[in-house]
């Protein structure tokens, strides 16, 4: 056996490892992705394809987040507002409600990062295949439409990303307020936590804005990328 104390770490060692292996890690993750992509294309999907079909996901993740935190907003407000009742219940539904919301906000990250792989994929592909063309007027064409396709996915992605970024404001609230909850079950909580759930109503309003902002993008992308295949 091996005696560690005799053997002293070698420090570069330890990092050269590490960096080899998140090296490693991103090359098989890109290496997957690229097999994903491949397999994809060979039974019909084209990453044009599957960027209109995640730009949906994205879309229904984000109607389903704004449909859910404007549940949780009422149901805060509805729990507080009500007489009487155990203390614990009241936390619990809370609870519930912040927690889903957390999962509902996760799922729209996830899609949002989903719609940005496949993008970068199907430009990637598209700016490497317009070296391919025998035909100068058609090149132009094609590199036209990249241009116009990118425009609007950069327009895309940035509502997205502000929506996405809305979220971070209500869900601290919301946990604030359970944790507050938690530790605190008494009357004088939940009058205290009325005051705090107009910061809320107002963190809500604007989320919603911006996520029927994005909503709205997104139906625009997916009828231009729809058409353009077409």
């Amino acid at each position: 056996m091996t005696n560690l104390h005799s053997s002293p770490i070698d420090l570069r060692t330890v990092y050269s490892l590490l960096r080899g292996g998140l090296v490693l890690l991103t090359l098989t993750t890109l290496g997957c992705q690229t097999a994903y992509y491949e397999t994809m294309e060979k039974l019909g999907y084209h990453k044009r394809d599957l960027m209109v079909s995640d730009v949906k996901k994205a879309r229904d993740a984000q109607q389903d987040a704004k449909e859910q935190f404007k549940s949780a907003l009422d149901r805060f407000t509805k729990t507080l507002n009500l007489q009487g009742g155990e203390l614990q219940e009241k936390y619990d539904v809370l609870s519930g409600e912040y927690e889903e919301s957390q999962a509902k906000a996760q799922a729209v990250r996830d899609r949002i990062a989903s719609v940005e792989n496949v993008s970068d994929a199907l430009f990637d592909e598209w700016e490497g295949e317009l070296k391919e063309y025998s035909s100068t007027s058609l090149r132009k064409s094609s590199q036209k439409q990249l241009t116009q396709t990118r425009t609007q996915y950069a327009q895309l992605i940035k509502s997205m990303k502000r929506a996405e970024a809305k979220m971070d404001p209500v869900l601290t609230k919301f946990k604030d307020q359970v944790l507050f909850l938690k530790h605190n079950l008494n009357a004088q909580t939940i009058a205290s936590l009325k005051n705090e759930l107009v910061s809320v109503e107002g963190n809500i309003a604007s989320l919603i804005k911006e996520l029927n902002a994005s909503i709205k993008e997104a139906y625009s992308f997916i009828a231009t990328l729809s058409s353009e295949s077409s």
